[in-house]
């Protein structure tokens, strides 16, 4: 499985999640629950803030 995962800031309560590139599903915030990821078929939309990237391994 080729990818990565981001590390996102949600843009409305400042959370920071980590969040599969290529996500197959929505992803919502932990805290308040805004969409951060949605799927497309390859890499996963990202609407907020990335703040890091972990390796691919």
């Amino acid at each position: 499985m080729a990818g990565s995962f981001v590390q996102v800031k949600c843009s409305d309560c400042e959370n920071e999640q980590v969040v599969f590139q290529k996500a197959s599903t929505t992803v919502n915030c932990a805290v308040c629950g805004t969409t951060l990821a949605t799927p497309t078929g390859g890499k996963a939309e990202i609407d907020h803030e990335i703040t890091g990237v972990a390796e691919a391994r």
